[in-house]
């Protein structure tokens, strides 16, 4: 029997568990996924592949051997095969772009991306390869292009594509109520019906970021479409079929 699972902290909103394990049922593959909760980082050494998660994405590389381009150019990994590094999230924000953005209206639209970790890095990948200039918005100086503080409602409407690549809003079981209701601070009151909110949160499926952003009337869709494409394309990898 193969063995996969997923590795990072916290993992009580992950359905990496259950999507794979419906998949082998359905597929009748003889193997499992489970969950490896890892307050430090051990990448584990008895899995015939994992996938990475928050806060590892970036930690993992120095226990790697070897690199895929796209991962090397991303400077994330979120899929790991023999101690070989790949990113497949930028496949599902591709996905996830093309279904809110056709690619005739993506080079007239720029984006602000909220985060400078893993995911964010996928997100700037992805953004290149459609020709989407964007902006990025973190709480460091040296990660950022803007700081939280210097978005103006001007800003806000230069910028139609908003893409949040913080864990604020994520689903965490032990969590009060008020902490999973978390998003970046910006001025929602500037986002109109032309602007697209992408949150690449999946669980819960409206985070507060895209129930703020529907309120004022404009289009939002969730990381459930990047999750399932990003995950299917770590399959592929760990059964040598790209």
């Amino acid at each position: 029997m193969r063995k996969y699972g997923l590795i990072g902290y916290p993992l009580g909103q992950s359905k990496s568990a259950a999507y794979f394990t419906a998949k082998f049922d359905a597929e009748h593959i003889d193997a499992t996924y489970s969950l490896y909760e890892m307050p430090t980082l051990t990448p584990p050494k008895d899995l015939d592949g994992y996938s990475v998660t928050i806060p590892y994405k970036e930690a993992i590389i120095s226990y790697l051997s070897e690199l895929d381009t796209e991962a090397a150019a991303i400077g994330a990994v979120n899929c790991v095969k023999h101690g070989k590094g790949y990113n497949t999230d930028y496949v599902g924000v591709l996905a996830t772009l093309d279904e809110v953005l056709p690619q005739e209206r993506s080079v007239a639209v720029k984006a602000l991306v909220f985060g400078s970790g893993g995911a964010a890095k996928a997100v700037f990948y992805a953004l290149r390869q459609r020709g989407i200039a964007y902006c990025r918005v973190s709480r460091s100086r040296e990660r950022g292009d803007l700081l939280y503080e210097q978005i103006t409602p001007a800003i806000i409407g230069e910028y139609k594509l908003l893409i949040n690549c913080t864990p604020l809003g994520m689903y965490n079981r032990n969590a009060i109520e008020s902490q999973n209701k978390q998003c970046v601070d910006i001025p929602y009151s500037a986002i109109g019906s032309e602007h697209i909110l992408f949150d690449c949160i999946y669980n819960p499926a409206e985070t507060e970021f895209l129930r703020r952003g529907r309120l004022q009337g404009a289009r939002t869709i969730n990381g459930e479409r990047m999750f399932i494409e990003q995950a299917e394309q770590a399959w592929k990898i760990w059964n040598n079929e790209l």
